[in-house]
């Protein structure tokens, strides 16, 4: 190569070759604030890189993004260190940091590496820092999130985890209730114990008394000759999650009552009183206190179920933790089917600006769909025609004063049957569940809920 064919190495260059590096690298200053990072970085955390430089490190620890600390060592040892970290979106990491020095042999410039290990060819300790008590394990199951509202809901798990108290968890469908029942029952006391989830909506209701409470030998016809122990029973010494508490009949409720009260339950056909240690939370997407004043929930359920009321937020309201959540996922899936798909900055602004109806779930099914479908780098061309229209309507125009009443009418109706639909799966119970005929509720299903699977 002659000297005219030379490519000038200039920063323009040089940030173009290291942000097509697919290894982390993040460089602080000797005062720790950061004064570059690759776009590997924002795979791995989730952040956006001009949110990032400028910024002091003790900003990005405060958020977790990362355990072990790796930097009290460097400044400490003044020599390079090799951890194996875990994100707060639970990747793994191999993280090496090499600490420029000047002729005093003072910090100049530290540089950041990390790289998802191949454990083939690479062994590392689980690594602590002396005051890091922090357990890996348990920080993957934190709740990804970087939403101030969400942030607040996670404290209050956290406080509340340490007492048996009773918990009801609100929130659109796909915000994720589950989860977070889990993260307190995993904080709590009964930790070791079971954790049982129940959807009550989809256990038919003449066997969710059964199912629930279990029901002695001859109870009814087809009853196993022997009895049959309930899910409270079986969950004894832990925690019961009743999703779509809303859901149950009268009967279930007052039995449900006497469990809350006393922690006891007759089974079904049954003369003998259970007795169980159990923490129940529920969750609902419905309106209780709403039920209750049109007499379909009882009142001193209602109460005993809602000592501690928690809020989660819907995605719409949670934009900053739409590209955390999509890496997260993005990492579980190529893992899962042993890829490695990499997401285009294009879609990720399609995910930013998508009003996400079925929330997180129908994020997490969006992404392992792209991942199992696309070649490579998943690019717009790879996304559903109905997200991108959708993304147009509501990403654009939304809350501006030049969206049609028709485009919103249209927006509201879809919203209604996809959130009908997923609760019933039935066109005639979303016909009755919305007062309208069951031909108009199958054409209207048919119309807006070819996507469903995304939720599901």
């Amino acid at each position: 190569m002659n000297d005219n064919e030379k490519i000038e190495m200039s920063s323009k260059v040089l940030k173009k070759i290291l942000d097509h590096s697919p290894n982390e690298i993040y460089v602080l200053d000797k005062n720790a604030h950061v004064v570059y990072v690759n776009r590997a970085c924002e795979q791995h955390y989730g952040i956006k890189l001009d949110e990032v430089v400028g910024k002091h490190n003790d900003e990005m620890v405060s958020k977790d993004y990362w355990r072990p600390l790796i930097l009290p060592r460097i400044f400490k040892e003044k020599k390079a260190v090799t951890v194996k970290q875990i994100t707060y979106s639970g990747k793994e990491l191999v993280t090496t940091a090499i600490p420029l020095l000047n002729d005093e042999q003072e910090i100049e410039l530290i540089i950041t590496t990390g790289q998802e290990p191949n454990y083939k060819d690479i062994y590392l300790p689980d690594e602590q820092e002396p005051d890091d008590t922090s357990n890996n394990e348990s920080y993957k199951e934190n709740v990804i999130t970087n939403n101030k509202e969400m942030n607040e809901v996670i404290k209050l798990c956290d406080k509340v985890s340490k007492v048996d108290t009773t918990i009801l968890i609100q929130g659109e469908s796909g915000t994720g209730k589950g989860v977070l029942a889990k993260y307190i029952h995993k904080k709590s006391h009964r930790s070791h114990a079971p954790f049982l989830s129940i959807n009550c909506a989809t256990i038919p209701e003449e066997l969710l008394e059964s199912e629930l409470f279990g029901y002695a030998e001859g109870a009814f016809t087809g009853a196993t000759k022997s009895g049959k122990q309930g899910l409270l029973e079986l969950a004894d010494g832990g925690t019961v999650f009743l999703d779509e508490i809303g859901e149950i009949t009268p009967k279930v409720q007052a039995k449900l009552l006497q469990v809350i009260q006393d922690l006891e339950f007759l089974p079904v056909g049954g003369k003998e009183i259970k007795k169980v240690d159990i923490r129940i939370m529920s969750a609902t997407n419905r309106n209780l206190y709403e039920m209750v004043q049109n007499k379909q929930f009882r009142e001193d359920l209602y109460y005993r179920l809602h000592v501690v009321n928690l809020q989660i937020p819907p995605l719409r309201e949670r934009q900053e933790d739409i590209v955390p959540l999509t890496y997260h996922f993005l990492s579980v899936y190529n893992k899962k089917y042993q890829l490695n798909r990499i997401i285009s900055q294009e879609v990720l602004n399609v995910f930013y600006n998508y009003s996400w109806p079925g929330n997180i779930r129908q994020l997490e099914n969006m992404v392992e769909s792209l991942v199992v479908t696309s070649d490579g780098i998943i690019q717009t061309s790879n996304l559903p025609a109905i997200l991108l229209k959708n993304t147009k309507q509501s990403g654009v125009t939304q809350g501006s004063s030049t969206l049609s009443l028709e485009l919103a009418l249209e927006e509201l109706e879809r919203t209604m049957i996809i959130d009908s639909y997923k609760r019933y799966r039935s066109t005639r119970k979303v016909a009755n569940h919305l007062s309208i005929s069951q031909s108009k509720a199958a054409r209207l299903v048919r119309k807006h809920c070819s996507e469903l699977d995304f939720y599901e």
